[in-house]
């Protein structure tokens, strides 16, 4: 019998059943200098140790978005290992911030199974949870991917797709943030003058920049992330796969996005959550992303006079300006819409 671990198979999931992951991270100085020389993310709470201090934070805390990817990460040898592609996310809260010297590890629930019509492949749920060395949880989601079956035998789990929320509620907001001192907060510093009161709901902001995304870079960044499914990585293997070459990490763009996004964002210094996010269409190394954002709405929080949320669309293109806020889906070799991120930032009020 191989000690080798191919992967699961779509057929080789449970409904209900519990996957803890290996390895455990802790998480470094490096960690964190890795994912800004990659993204080049400025949000200052996470740049500057004294900036962070100064306004209440013990140090500054990791990104968000690294501490989600680490997560993400974690699962994909049980999980995604086999994917063809990961479909979308939803219900993610941030209840911890995570510092370096911080030790993460996860755990995913099955919580649904579907099997794809023309009986090659099926839709995985799972609701995975990230824990600190304290057993706090830190971070948890729902993701949903399209598995590859490894024979034509039905799914040894009875098939099932679970009912999601559309959002999080305001209410469940905040926990990732203690309180802070808004009145300390230096808008020179952070790179804004705009706060909570400066938005309006239906306004569309343009982040003007693009980041063309070299092979070298997506595969660096799902290496830092424990990130080993095949289809980043294997170029002998994909040149026979559904595209006929590599496909770029979801969630790079998404990490991209968010660092453009600090164009018109730059106080919205921390994610709560993510309300749902969905792939919808695939990136290349070569392809050059840019972003546009929409306020879909605002919320005070519940017993805090310090920070408030903005309720944010974002909408990640490949080689197309976003000047006219544009979400026509790319096409396979065509310029268009590939992400849309709907998700909570909390910004002094």
């Amino acid at each position: 019998m191989s000690k080798a671990f191919h992967g699961r198979f779509f057929e080789d999931f449970t409904l209900g059943e519990l996957i803890r992951h290996a390895t455990p991270r802790t998480i470094s100085y490096g960690d964190a200098a890795i994912y800004t020389a990659l993204y080049g993310s400025r949000f200052v709470i996470n740049q500057s140790e004294e900036f962070a201090r100064s306004v209440g934070f013990p140090r500054a805390p990791v990104d968000d978005l690294l501490v989600f990817h680490m997560i993400f990460g974690k699962t994909v040898a049980d999980i995604s290992l086999n994917a063809i592609a990961n479909l979308g996310y939803a219900e993610c809260r941030f209840q911890r911030p995570v510092y370096v010297g911080d030790t993460i590890l996860a755990e995913s629930e099955v919580i649904g199974l579907k099997e794809n019509s023309g009986g090659e492949s099926g839709i995985v749920y799972v609701r995975s949870t990230g824990f600190n060395q304290r057993d706090e949880v830190i971070v948890e989601f729902v993701r949903w991917v399209m598995v590859r079956k490894g024979g034509h035998k039905p799914s040894a789990g009875a098939p099932g797709v679970p009912a999601l929320l559309g959002q999080v509620e305001p209410e469940a907001l905040g926990g990732g943030c203690p309180r802070i001192d808004a009145k300390r907060w230096n808008f020179d510093l952070s790179g804004s003058s705009h706060r909570y009161s400066d938005y309006r709901v239906g306004e569309k902001i343009d982040h003007v920049d693009g980041v063309t995304v070299e092979e070298a870079e997506h595969m660096l960044a799902a290496r830092l992330y424990h990130n080993t499914a095949r289809v980043h990585f294997n170029a002998f293997e994909e040149q026979s796969g559904r595209f006929g070459r590599r496909i770029v990490y979801g969630g790079h763009v998404m990490s991209i996005a968010r660092a453009l996004s600090f164009n018109g964002f730059a106080n919205g210094f921390q994610i709560a959550a993510i309300n749902a996010g969905r792939h919808i269409a695939p990136l290349f190394a070569g392809g050059t992303v840019f972003a546009w954002s929409a306020v879909k709405d605002k919320a005070m929080l519940k017993d805090r006079d310090d920070v408030a949320a903005l309720r944010i669309v974002t909408t990640a293109t490949r080689d197309l300006p976003a000047e006219k806020f544009p979400s026509t889906p790319a096409g396979e070799n065509g310029p268009g819409a590939i992400l849309e991120m709907d998700y909570w930032v909390l910004i002094p009020i």
